[in-house]
This record gives C-alpha cells, structure tokens and sequence, in this order.
C-alpha cells in the first residue's frame, strides 16, 4: 500500500489533509457576541462562560435505595441485630426525629437520610416484624447512602465555556437552579451555489441541465449546526453576477461558503473572484473527493469555497467546514469520532490523495463491526452519501485495501 511513483493522484502543489485543517483552523475568528437565553431555548448553543454551581447535587445526604436507615455502628458483625422502627420518611419529606442506638427508620429512595442515621439496608435485606426489623450480617457502614455534593461540589465548574450544550447539560443546569445561560451568538452563514449548468429544483431541465441539489445539502448541514443561514441561491458562471453575490454575502455574514466555480475551468470564477476582493490562502489539497477548495477570507468573513460535485461538497463540508463553523461557534476543538475497524470487502484505491470513500458500518455474522463499501465512488454519485453511515479514511500513501486489514472509519453520527 506504498506510493507509485509517476502516480496520476499524486501532486506536490496538494496540500495534505492534516495541514489544510490547521490553516484553517488558524483562519477561525470566534464570534465574540454573546446573549442570555433561557434554559429551554439553549440545545446546541456554546457556553460563553463557565456555570459554577451555586449548590451541592445532591443537596443533602440521601438513600440510594428504598430500606431503613440505621447507624452503622448497629450493623451485627454476625447473626442478627433486630431494631426498632421509629417511624418512615418518604422523599421531599424530612424526617423530624433522630435515629438513635438500636434504632431504624423506613426510607424511601431518596428520601434525606435523618440525624443520626449513617447506613442504608436494602428492604430485599431486611426482614420486618411489627414495629421491629432484623438485619443479617454482611453488611457495611455507610452503604446505599449518597453524600451531598457527591455529583457535584457548591462551587465547582460543573460545564465550562466553548462546550456546545446536549440534552443532558440542560438537565445538570436544571438541577442547579439555573434558568437562563450566556451563550455565543450563533454564527450567520452565507452560502450559494454557482453554475449555468445547474437548475432550480421545481423547475423544468432545459438541455445540458441539472437540478441544483447542492444548495439543499448544504442547507441540511448548516441547520444541523445551528448557524443563522442566509440562501442567497443559484448564481451564473457571470464575473459580475458572483462579484455581487460575494458582495452581499460578506455585508453581514461571519462566514461565506460557495460551491462550484473553484477549478480551472475558463468559466470558474469564484477563485479568481476571492482574489480579486479578499484574500485566497489555499485552494488545493490532497483529498478525495474533493480536490478544489477556495479558502481565504472575503472582508471579515471566513471563506470557503466547496467544489461544485455533489459528494465533494459533502467530505470538504464533514472535514473542514463544519469543524472550521463549529470552531467560528467558539466551540471547544474536538476530533471527529474515528474507529478501526476490518474492512469486510476489496477497496479500491490509488496512491497520491487521502480518500474518504462512503461506508457501511455494520456487524458480520460473528457480531464484530466490520465496513464495507457503499459501491460506486464517484464524487457525482450523491447516493452513495445517502446510503453511507461512515467515511472510510484511506491515508494517502495507501493503494488497493484487502479484505481483512484495518481501516479507520468516521461514522457520520460523530461528525454531525
């Protein structure tokens, strides 16, 4: 899997993958705007601030589990020890009294453990009779009890800025007391596709057209990233048509993404464009799909110029914009998920460019996760994205995979 010298993949002026990342990243201002949103309003907003806690979680001590609370020092190091039962405390409801020598009280789980109290017996482990109870040896003290503070410290920093808020983060804040958090504002996102071949979907194809699927896609994409999106739509391979729309696209965006218009071709003039009124860093690297991709920076806004093939603009969106957006957010930098997995199937490859081939990650018969090709791997066949739950990452040097050697994979739910 060495390189073949003379290879038609291989070209010097291509920057690797790896390095084109890092410029980018290096491109990346962070929006500095911040707002106050209310609890429910904050999925997939990026803290501007730590949250410290104002309290303990839990508050108080607890039982972990539904029994009787006793001391430890009643524990039987063998046989039983039978204690009295003097009364039950339910959560919510603080028990008024103390427990003390050869005392229990019934507890529910949790329930605040009472004064006195330091050990939980499970019900399970536990035999009533009347107003007395029995417990057996094999017990410890301080069992089934939780501490106050015990998931979180008064004080702590229980979620730190740049991390973009799940599900269970709404719920840690909740259970703080927190009704409101400081976020970043979301980044706003121009983007259009250019091309005279390209159709407006809902339209009738004149000859030599087709519909213009790209601009969907990216829509998608930028939804799922909850930047603030402008459309600005379908532009002509027109100088002066793309100098307006980038124009435009820079007035109020924070960043600009475009696709198609970015190779060689006589009519492809968004690089040429980005020269003339911004700044062009790269626009080749060493990938596939994906070869051509304009990026600078057009007046304050970062630029990316995506290819104009539908399944390049997928991989060069999955592996620089979206981290380069997500970056722009103020969110912390986080690898994409990768595993190593045995490739269930021939993979054809040539040395030259790292490849990024549409995956199915899947078990085979034995249970264990395996890939396989999604077939055709053509940058214009946008179904193999549609099938696909991974990329296959083949490093550059690489050539044909055998069935059995280990490939590292991306599943798309690590990307997204």
């Amino acid at each position: 899997m060495l390189q073949a010298p003379g290879c038609d993949e291989y070209d010097p002026n291509n920057l690797p993958v790896e390095e084109a990342r890092r410029r980018i990243a290096q491109l990346v201002r962070p929006v500095a705007e911040t707002e106050t949103v209310p609890l429910r309003e904050a999925l997939d907003r990026v803290l501007a601030a730590d949250v410290a806690s104002p309290l303990d979680v839990p508050p108080a001590a607890n039982s972990a589990m539904d029994g009787y609370a006793l001391r430890g020092a009643d524990l039987p190091a063998g046989g039983e020890a039978v204690l009295e039962v003097v009364g039950t405390v339910f959560a919510g409801h603080p028990f008024a009294g103390e427990v003390g020598p050869g005392q229990a009280v019934r507890i529910m789980t949790g329930a605040p453990l009472p004064r006195g109290a330091d050990t939980v017996v499970m019900q399970e482990h536990a035999r009533r009779e009347g107003d007395r109870v029995a417990i057996g040896p094999g017990h410890r003290p301080g069992q089934n009890v939780r501490h106050a503070g015990e998931d979180i410290a008064r004080g702590s920093t229980v979620l730190a800025a740049g991390r973009r808020l799940v599900p269970a983060d709404l719920g840690v804040l909740a259970s703080l007391g927190v009704a409101e958090v400081a976020v970043r504002r979301r980044p706003r996102v121009a983007f259009f596709s250019t091309g005279d071949e390209l159709c407006p979907v809902g339209e009738p194809l004149a000859e030599g057209q087709i519909y213009d699927s790209n601009r969907y896609t990216l829509h998608g994409l930028l939804a799922r990233l909850g930047v603030e999106v402008q459309d600005l739509g379908l532009i002509p391979d027109d100088r002066a048509a793309i100098e307006d729309a980038f124009a435009r696209a820079a007035a109020g965006a924070d960043a600009v993404i475009t696709s198609g218009g970015v190779s060689v071709g006589e009519a492809d003039f968004v690089k040429e464009t980005l020269e003339k009124l911004g700044q062009v860093n790269f626009w080749k690297i060493a990938m596939k799909p994906g070869k051509p991709l304009a990026v600078g920076r057009l007046g304050e806004a970062l630029f990316l110029g995506l290819p104009g093939n539908p399944v390049s603009v997928m991989a060069t969106f999955y592996q620089f914009a979206q981290p380069a957006l997500r970056a722009l957010a103020g969110e912390s930098h986080t690898e994409p998920l990768a595993l190593r997995v045995p490739a269930a199937e021939r993979l054809r490859k040539r040395p030259g460019r790292t490849d990024f081939q549409r995956g199915v990650l899947e078990r085979d018969a034995a249970g264990r996760l395996v890939v396989r090709s999604t077939g055709a791997q053509g940058s214009h066949v946008l179904t193999s994205m549609s099938r696909a739950n991974c990329f296959i990452v083949l490093p550059a040097d690489w050539g044909d995979v055998e069935p059995g050697t280990e490939v590292e994979v991306q599943p798309f739910f690590g990307l997204v």
